[in-house]
């Protein structure tokens, strides 16, 4: 049997220390190893009781959150899962902490009265004491020149051949993943979608964070009956709704539907896989990347089905390997490829 996961858990209000340690004590596989109201408090406790996940509070009066998680992965790296309040203010201060290392957000309620509102925070946990949170800023080989000095497919910022719409799918250290690849795509870039697992608020923040810093790309939030034109990328929102791919008069649109959730998740990257299968056919493109779970993997199996190329995430790069993972057992995965190799291994491509 595992040892149990020792969590510390940092939130200034007594109130919501109080609730997390609640929602921990009908899992024997953690342990609470201690709680702080502050990171002075959390300082002194990581030094004593070595905890092997942190949940740390984004907003607290009178200390910097992202100092603290900064000075954490830098000094004495251990996994963190963020709380942050669903506000813009909030989604902004956790998008930042992902992309600073935090293994996951997890949205504190606004109503917490008579519910389990940290059911959910259990498995990310146990999910963030596996992982290795050093593993995102780990160098991973790049593309090796050809001999001779030729230029490759591979090194070029062109597409070898014509794809009609790219869909991507991401969870669990998603952030930092998806603006890798993306940063990779030229401005004459087919139009692209991305199904992030994050809930509302948290992708429209993410999608104002990635267009300013990738400006070869116009990105933002999909809206419904949205047209898809080259260099777009549409992230769908997190809410209640999934986002959809339809043809409507020889383009393609984004539609946003609501249902309830498929393979536990709204949005669900497995409905966008399959309505891009659908709609799009061979001449779409799905990457599955980094994340918990299954969801995708039967959307991106049927978009091979399709015809269309697929391409997965390797192990090595992933901050968790579930996502790609199924994918690629389950045979809906063309080419698996190292994060910092799927852009260009997306772009040399070719054509069926």
């Amino acid at each position: 049997m595992e040892k149990p996961v020792k969590v510390l858990i940092v939130d200034d209000s007594r109130t919501m220390r109080a609730l997390i340690r609640r929602s921990f004590e009908d899992q024997p596989e953690i342990i609470v190893c201690g709680e702080a109201a502050n990171p002075i408090e959390a300082r002194d406790l990581i030094i004593k009781d070595q905890p092997d996940v942190i949940t740390l509070d984004v907003e607290m009066p009178g200390m910097n959150g992202l100092q603290f998680l900064e000075k954490i992965m830098r000094l004495r790296p251990i996994p963190v899962v963020m709380v942050s309040s669903l506000t813009v203010r909030g989604a902004d201060t956790a998008i930042t902490a992902l992309q600073m290392g935090a293994f996951d957000c997890f949205p504190k309620p606004a109503n917490v009265v008579g519910t389990d509102a940290f059911a959910g925070l259990k498995r990310l946990v146990i999910q963030a004491a596996h992982s290795r949170p050093t593993s995102r800023t780990r160098p991973v080989a790049p593309v090796a020149p050809p001999a001779g000095g030729v230029s490759s497919p591979l090194l070029q910022k062109t597409w070898a051949s014509r794809v009609e719409l790219v869909a991507i799918g991401a969870s669990t250290g998603g952030v930092e993943a998806l603006e890798e690849v993306l940063s990779g795509f030229p401005q004459q870039s087919p139009p692209m979608v991305v199904c992030q697992h994050m809930p509302a608020l948290f992708t429209a923040s993410f999608a104002r964070r990635l267009d300013m810093k990738i400006p070869a790309l116009s990105i933002a939030e999909a809206k419904d009956g949205e047209v898809l034109l080259p260099g777009h990328v549409r992230i769908a929102p997190g809410g209640d709704r999934h986002t959809k791919v339809e043809r409507r008069d020889g383009k393609y649109v984004t539609r946003l539907v609501s249902a309830a959730p498929v393979s536990g998740h709204c949005p669900s990257v497995d409905v966008l896989f399959e309505s891009v299968a659908q709609q799009v056919g061979r001449n779409a493109l799905g990457i599955i990347l980094t994340g918990m779970g299954r969801d995708g993997a039967e959307g991106l199996l049927a978009m091979r089905q399709a015809g269309a190329p697929t391409i997965g995430q390797d192990k090595a790069s992933a901050v968790v390997y579930g996502m790609p993972r199924v994918a690629a057992e389950i045979g809906a995965v063309c080419q698996v490829v190292p994060l910092n190799q799927i852009s260009a291994a997306a772009m040399a491509i070719q054509a069926r």
